[in-house]
């Protein structure tokens, strides 16, 4: 199946972590479950091509060496072990993205997007796939009014990730 990716708001670290086996992406399976006002990224992760989006927008250069402004949520750290029984080693992860990834993305220049996109799609991690850069500035364009709305709900912005 491969990786799924999902960006998403929330009020906070509590609201957030609310039932991490969902997805994200606008999904409610039962009654009672949440629904996070979320962008479905696809294989879009976070530490290598999500960041590289965010130096294209901020026109800057990027490296792996780059610390990532996001912090781990869950699961919990101090759960991680390297046994067989780990009970969160199929769990997904759920990141916190610092508030300037979401302002970056928020206050981008609408008519810069499609520039953006020729920009990221020419990354090595975007190598093997059948995309043209007009491909991307939907994606793009769901991610910006996702960080637009979080900024104004003086929200931050989270990633969950499921493998």
């Amino acid at each position: 199946m491969g990786i799924l990716v999902d960006y998403y708001r929330a009020a906070n670290r509590e609201a957030a972590l609310e039932r991490p086996d969902l997805g994200r992406a606008n999904v409610k399976l039962l009654p009672g479950d949440p629904v996070f006002d979320g962008v479905d990224a696809k294989r879009i992760e976070p530490a290598l091509m999500f960041a590289q989006l965010i130096a294209f927008i901020n026109e800057v250069p990027w490296s792996v060496r780059d610390p990532s402004p996001m912090t781990l949520l869950y699961p919990p750290q101090h759960a991680k072990r390297p046994f067989e029984d780990d009970p969160y080693e199929h769990e997904p992860l759920i990141l916190e993205l610092d508030a300037s990834v979401r302002d970056t993305l928020a206050d981008v220049d609408d008519a810069r997007l499609l520039d953006i996109a020729r920009q990221w799609i020419g990354i090595e991690e975007f190598e093997g796939w059948t995309i043209e850069g007009e491909d991307m500035v939907p994606l793009i364009e769901e991610l910006v009014g996702l960080a637009r709305r979080a900024k104004q709900h003086d929200e931050l912005l989270y990633c969950w990730i499921s493998v």
